[in-house]
C-alpha cells in the first residue's frame, strides 16, 4: 500500500524486505512447508542445519496502545523523580540539558530506518526529565499553585477529542494537509530555535512573554500540536494495513509521546499567562 508519509515509506521497504527475506507473516518462512528437507537434503536437526526463522508478527493497534501506556509511564515516573531528587537550584541546567538530549535522541528516532525500542524508552526518561523540570519550575518557583494538574487534564482531554474527530473523520489526513501541516511544524521549530539562541544572548522577541504576541504564538503551537495527532493516528492506521513488524510499535508510540510532551508545554505556558495576570 502507498503512503505519502517519507518514514512510513521507508518502514514499508523494510517490512517488504523482511517478508522476502521470511521473515514476516507473508513470507516463506510463514507458509507450510517452509525449512522441510529435500530429498538428499540434510536432516533439520542435523548439526549446524540452519533453522528456520520465526515469523515476525505484525503491528496491531493493541500494540501500540500498550507501548504508548508504557511510554507515558516511564516519562512520568521520570518525571517524578527528577522533581524530588534535583534540587531548585540545578532546575534551568537539568532543563537545559534534557531538552538539548531529547532534541538530539529526538531527531535521531525520527530520521531512522529501523525501530529502536530501547532507544525510545531513554528518549521517555529524558523527556520525564524535561517535563519534570519544566513543571517544577511553573509550579514551585514561578508559584503558580494547581497549574501542572491543570495541564495535564487539558493535554489528555485535547488528545482524546483529536482522536474522536479522527475516528469520526471529521479531519482527515489527506496528503495535502500532512504536507501542509509538516510545513508548519517546521515553520514553528526553527522560529523557536531561533527565539532560544536571541534569548541566550539577551534579546527579548515577545514570543515567550505575556502578553498579545506571547499568547498568540502558544495558541497557534497548541492547535498545530494537536493537529499533529491526526498525522500520528494516520501513520498507525497506514502502518497497521502495510503489515509493519510489531516492534514498529514503539516507534508510533514515539510519535504520540513527543506531541503529548510538545502539548502539555505549550498549555502549562498558557495557562501561566492568564494565571500571571491575577
Amino acid at each position: 500500500m502507498k503512503t505519502s508519509n517519507p518514514v512510513l515509506s521507508r518502514l514499508g521497504q523494510a517490512a517488504e524486505r523482511e517478508r522476502a527475506a521470511g521473515y514476516g507473516p507473508y513470507g516463506p518462512a510463514a507458509q507450510p512447508g517452509y525449512g522441510q528437507p529435500a530429498y538428499g537434503d540434510p536432516y533439520p536437526t542435523a548439526t549446524g542445519y540452519p533453522s528456520a526463522p520465526p515469523a515476525v508478527q505484525p503491528m496491531t493497534i493493541d500494540d501500540v496502545v500498550v507501548k504508548t501506556v508504557t511510554l507515558l509511564g516511564i516519562t512520568g515516573a521520570s518525571a517524578a523523580a527528577a522533581w524530588t531528587l534535583i534540587p531548585n537550584s540545578a532546575i534551568f541546567a537539568a532543563w537545559i540539558g534534557a531538552a538539548m538530549t531529547g532534541l538530539v535522541l529526538g531527531l535521531v528516532l525520527s530520521f531512522s530506518r529501523m525501530a529502536n525500542p530501547a532507544l525510545v524508552i531513554v528518549y521517555a526518561l529524558v523527556e520525564g526529565v524535561f517535563v519534570g523540570m519544566v513543571s517544577k519550575y511553573f509550579q514551585v518557583i514561578a508559584g503558580f499553585q494547581g497549574i501542572v494538574l491543570q495541564a495535564v487534564i487539558a493535554t489528555f482531554g485535547v488528545f482524546f477529542v483529536m482522536a474522536a474527530l479522527y475516528k469520526a473523520r471529521v479531519i482527515r489526513a489527506t496528503p495535502k494537509f500532512a504536507r501542509g501541516l509538516i510545513a508548519v511544524m517546521s515553520g514553528l521549530f526553527a522560529v523557536m530555535l531561533i527565539n532560544f539562541v536571541l534569548a541566550m544572548f539577551g534579546v527579548e522577541t515577545g514570543l515567550r512573554s505575556n502578553g498579545a504576541l506571547g499568547i498568540g504564538f502558544s495558541l497557534i503551537c497548541i492547535v498545530v500540536a494537536s493537529l499533529s495527532f491526526i498525522l500520528n493516528f494516520n501513520e498507525i492506521e497506514e502502518g497497521v494495513r502495510m503489515g509493519l513488524p510489531q516492534r514498529y510499535s514503539w516507534t508510533a508510540a514515539f510519535g504520540i509521546l513527543v506531541g503529548l510532551v510538545w502539548l502539555y508545554i505549550e498549555i502549562l505556558r498558557l495557562l501561566s499567562y492568564f494565571q500571571g495576570d491575577d
